[in-house]
């Protein structure tokens, strides 16, 4: 009985700690590891810098054919683009037009 008793009261000793040590090494893992992690963060913030850049250039295309369907409008027709529209729709040359031929992988 002694014995028992002895090894009771050690164990109110260790098992403290023991389990104040299992805690933080819990938590301490999951801020590392978990869903919402320091590595998860990381990884969010590539992805979201990746995001900004396609946008950035999605953006940038925009604009470009905004210019060139504003140009094709009625009321403001840029004569060179039409000009070119024309032609490569009606697959057409005019006489005194000189063709160079390209083959279809360099376009």
């Amino acid at each position: 009985m002694s014995v028992l008793r002895a090894l009771r009261r050690r164990a109110h000793f260790v098992l403290g700690p023991v389990v104040g040590i299992a805690l933080t090494g819990y938590f301490a893992y999951h801020l590392v590891e978990g869903e919402r992690g320091f590595k998860a963060w990381l990884r969010l913030n590539r992805e979201i810098r990746t995001a900004t850049a396609n946008l950035e250039a999605v953006r940038n295309q925009r604009t470009a054919l905004d210019l060139r369907v504003s140009n094709l409008r009625p009321e403001h027709i840029d004569p060179d683009l039409l000009d070119e529209r024309i032609r490569a729709t009606l697959n057409l040359v005019s006489p005194d037009d000189i063709v160079i031929m390209q083959p279809t992988a360099a376009r």
